[in-house]
């Protein structure tokens, strides 16, 4: 097929234009381009080996996922496979399926785009081994691209399943069976008012199949219909009118919790009970001490970005180790598994952007695996009259912080960038009161000493794009306009990019 199959990849994901509506953003993802991919599934699930292939397939509440699904199903079908329409499903949920004992698949799907835009959708793909990576999504797109199948006299079958109960059903008994309460074992959160906040995403499942059976009062929870126009607030957990969304409505309905995912519900944050949110540093520190409590002294695997605060609090007031590794979900989860295979016990490993993926979890990123350990320690702390935001009392937060994007003007953005990168490690030496960092693994991390900075910042490449993200952080009131004002003057040299974001 005359078709750039290529442009469709981001990282580990499939990704693409659905529907009209944006300007400039013609669709290159339509039900005749995802049946091909359905198509490409079943035969890469061929040549890694597996038979008698059925995949399960989910969606979000996009508004392009109905036809999508249906594509797709059509081009597993004519191959030969069995499809299990699970319709309305989770991220995580899409993995569950390919090792619950309830359904027999070798492959799971879902269709997302997270926290994109209405008008863009995707795929991620999983085994029963975990997600796929990076160089197997390039395989399916090789495989599409070429698009030789073989003829199947036999067309495979369609099944619809309510999957999404049955995952809702593992994460209730995991808190009754964890907390463990002597007088109320079936409703452990009896008493609690809990805020839930989907997006109008496909996370509003936890609220009816999650926290209703244990006990919870969730009246006042918002947004919780599937809506694929998301015409509240986008559902983004890092999105400043999402959270400002939700931090009114904890206030507002006097709940003892909030709680908000991201579309595909792979991403969460939570809020106190003063509606002051707990997400990025503040998120990690929280389920750090609940891990590092359980496995003492362990490795804990964030992304590049987190603040000075958060390791000073993992390392001095948790006893752990922290482990500052690159951007991108499958980055940290990866780094955490390497980690163990050489020895080194890594129970968690977490983005700032609320990627959370435990261990004991399958090392599966899971928003609503990581609030179900949070109503867990939540529930514990409750008989010993004590809230869960105190576990991070002591976490040190920094005055401010902030993240500018500069771009790049040159189709060869990444030889560009990382030019960009290793000049500037020669230049920082001769800055007064700057040094870098000596364990680094993404961009050029600096910390900058002097009086009026005291702070550091990151220069990176964007995962997929020809941009560069700074983010700078000081803990003190102008420190971050000091920091900055240095740093242009450090990139002066380079004509190609944009310092306009300054």
């Amino acid at each position: 097929m005359s078709y750039n199959w290529k442009k469709l990849q981001n990282g580990s994901d499939i990704r693409g234009v659905a529907i009209d509506g944006v300007k400039d953003e013609p669709i290159n993802l339509n039900p005749e381009i995802i049946e091909v991919l359905g198509k490409a599934f079943v035969l890469w699930l061929k040549q890694a080996g597996y038979s008698n292939i059925s995949i399960a397939v989910g969606m979000d509440s996009r508004i392009s996922g109905p036809k999508l699904i249906e594509g797709f199903a059509n081009g597993i079908i004519s191959q030969g496979a069995n499809v299990i329409n699970c319709a309305l499903a989770s991220t995580p949920a899409m993995f569950m399926t390919t090792i619950s004992e309830n359904i027999s698949v070798q492959g799971g799907v879902m269709l997302t785009a997270s926290h994109l835009p209405f008008n863009r959708n995707g795929l991620k793909f999983f085994t029963n081994k975990g997600g796929l990576d990076k160089k197997e999504i390039s395989e399916i797109l090789t495989i599409a691209a070429e698009s030789i199948f073989p003829d199947v006299s036999e067309k495979g079958k369609v099944q619809h399943y309510d999957f999404i109960s049955d995952y809702s059903n593992i994460l209730v008994n995991l808190i009754r069976v964890k907390v463990n309460h002597t007088s109320n074992y079936n409703e452990p959160l009896k008493g609690a008012k809990i805020i839930v906040d989907a997006g109008n995403g496909a996370g509003g499942f936890f609220a009816e199949k999650v926290l209703v059976p244990l006990g919870v009062d969730i009246s006042g929870s918002q947004f919780l219909e599937p809506d694929g126009n998301f015409p509240n607030h986008v559902p983004n957990p890092e999105d400043p009118d999402a959270m400002n969304s939700i931090c009114k409505a904890v206030v507002a309905n006097k709940a003892d919790l909030g709680i908000i995912f991201d579309t595909d519900v792979d991403r969460s944050a939570i809020v106190d009970k003063n509606g002051k949110p707990i997400n990025r540093n503040a998120l990690i520190a929280l389920i750090a001490s609940v891990i590092l409590e359980e496995q003492p002294g362990s490795t804990i695997v964030t992304d590049s970005i987190t603040s000075e605060g958060l390791a000073h609090f993992i390392t001095n007031n948790l006893s752990g180790k922290h482990h500052r590794f690159k951007r991108g979900y499958k980055n940290v989860i990866n780094e955490a598994i390497r980690l163990n295979s050489v020895g080194e016990p890594s129970w968690l490993a977490i983005e700032t952007s609320g990627h959370a993926a435990l261990k004991e979890n399958y090392f599966l990123d899971d928003g609503a695996y990581l609030v179900a350990k949070l109503l867990i320690k939540m529930a514990q702390l409750n008989t010993e009259n004590k809230e869960l935001g105190q576990l991070i009392d002591e976490l040190p937060f920094p005055f401010d912080s902030k993240e500018f994007r500069l771009s790049i003007t040159t189709n060869d953005f990444i030889d560009y960038g990382n030019m960009v990168i290793e000049k500037l490690l020669e230049q920082v030496e001769s800055v007064d009161g700057w040094k870098k960092e000596s364990v680094n693994f993404e961009g050029i991390r600096v910390k900058c000493n002097n009086e009026n900075e005291q702070g550091w910042f990151l220069l990176r490449m964007s995962l997929h794009d020809p941009v560069m993200p700074l983010n700078i952080e000081s803990n003190v009131k102008g420190g971050i306009e000091i920091i900055k004002s240095k740093f242009k003057e450090q990139i002066k040299g380079f004509e190609l990019l944009n310092s306009k974001a300054l």
